[in-house]
């Protein structure tokens, strides 16, 4: 959850707007759906993996895909959500 609160404030939110954090159970299994609701332009993308360079940042939604179940990117007026989805353990 904070990579995807980071990407929307670093790269998501205009200056002087907010974002919306929405957690959303669903499933028999005790899922959760993660969205964050931003009004910025831009759709994010995953980093190229055979990129070798070192550098801070450039990761989240890497380990977003590889931790989450499945992950997209909506359309919102004004923006974008950005959602990932955990399955329940039991």
């Amino acid at each position: 959850m904070s990579e995807l609160v980071t990407n929307a404030l670093v790269h998501g939110v205009p200056p002087g707007r907010g974002f919306l954090l929405r957690l959303v159970p669903y499933g028999e299994d005790r899922g959760v759906r993660i969205e964050v609701h931003d009004s910025g332009d831009g759709v994010p993308v995953l980093p190229r993996q055979d990129v070798q360079q070192p550098c801070e940042g450039g990761r989240g939604l890497l380990l977003v895909s590889e931790l989450a179940d499945k992950w997209g990117v909506g359309a919102r007026c004004p923006g974008k959500i950005v959602w990932c989805e955990c399955e329940g353990g039991g």
